[in-house]
């Protein structure tokens, strides 16, 4: 199981470097399985490059710090692309 609250403090480590570009994130849910899911606020939701934001950077940071999280995806995510997902 993953510690919801060592993924709460990455997540506040990470912050920092979104909201000098305008934008936040928010820990929504870590399901029992390792996903993670967050809420990009400000300039990064909707962003075009949003995805690679949580692949290639939170995501990343997540699994290099915290045991058992599998991936990172938006709250925001239609449950049919998360049935896929999986």
């Amino acid at each position: 199981m993953v510690d919801k609250e060592k993924v709460a403090e990455v997540l506040e480590a990470i912050r920092p470097s979104l909201q000098a570009d305008g934008g936040d994130i928010e820990l929504v849910e870590v399901t029992d399985d390792g996903v993670v899911k967050v809420q990009l606020q400000g300039a990064c939701h909707g962003c075009p490059m949003s995805q690679i934001t949580l692949s290639q950077g939170v995501e990343r940071v997540l699994k290099d710090r915290v045991e058992g999280v599998a991936s990172v995806v938006p709250a925001d995510m239609p449950a049919d692309f998360m049935e896929n997902f999986q």
